[in-house]
């Protein structure tokens, strides 16, 4: 019996996908983790600086655009009354934790990754929220920053896909979530290139000076 053959799913494909994304979600946790904290710890380092010196050009002050002291003096920088990059050096600490603890072989309760989930993508939610000032009210980017940006959100787009494959997230086995997940490395690109674009798009004028 033939039956509707193209919404059907091989049972062999689905399960190297899904082997495919939970092998690599250890790795991507550990190292995004990893990268996120020190990019953190650096414009903490940075913050400080400058508050200490007001004349004081961070590292990461290039031109007019990629302008970290610029960005790092806004209120923007200070979303909850204390410099942003302590916010990343608790989270991306406790996330290249659970990369590490995953890779020794850590299992962990259902309530853990609901729990990381709700962080992942609390996490997600504040990165285009800057990436929206960053653009279009201060002006201003901070390549440490965009860093940033870039590892939150792949690792919120791969804890989400294990987290719908394991069934914590309700829909995993929909038509959407499994082509989200067979193509996953697609999806991301295409979102971080969306990303890259507004930037170009946003900065054109100046990016076609240095030409």
């Amino acid at each position: 019996m033939t039956g509707s053959g193209t919404d059907r799913v091989d049972p062999t494909t689905e399960g190297t996908r899904r082997s495919i994304v939970m092998k690599a979600l250890p790795f991507i946790l550990a190292v995004g983790g990893g990268v996120g904290a020190v990019m953190s710890f650096v414009l903490m380092g940075e913050r400080l600086r400058l508050a200490a010196d007001p004349d004081y050009v961070p590292s990461c002050s290039i031109n007019p655009v990629l302008s970290c002291g610029s960005v790092m003096k806004t209120e923007q920088a200070s979303l909850f009354g204390f410099p942003n990059p302590l916010i990343g050096i608790a989270a991306f600490s406790l996330v290249a934790t659970v990369g590490m603890a995953l890779l020794a072989g850590a299992r962990f309760r259902a309530w853990f990754w609901y729990g990381l989930q709700s962080g992942v993508l609390a996490g997600v939610v504040l990165v285009h929220w800057l990436i929206f000032q960053s653009l279009y009210r201060i002006g201003a980017l901070c390549p440490y920053c965009m860093v940033v940006w870039v590892v939150t959100i792949t690792v919120f787009w791969y804890a989400t896909l294990a987290n719908l494959e394991t069934g914590r997230i309700p829909g995993g086995s929909s038509r959407i979530a499994r082509m989200a997940g067979r193509y996953h490395t697609i999806v991301l690109t295409v979102w971080l290139l969306a990303v890259a674009g507004l930037i170009l798009q946003r900065f054109w004028s100046y990016w076609v000076t240095l030409l």
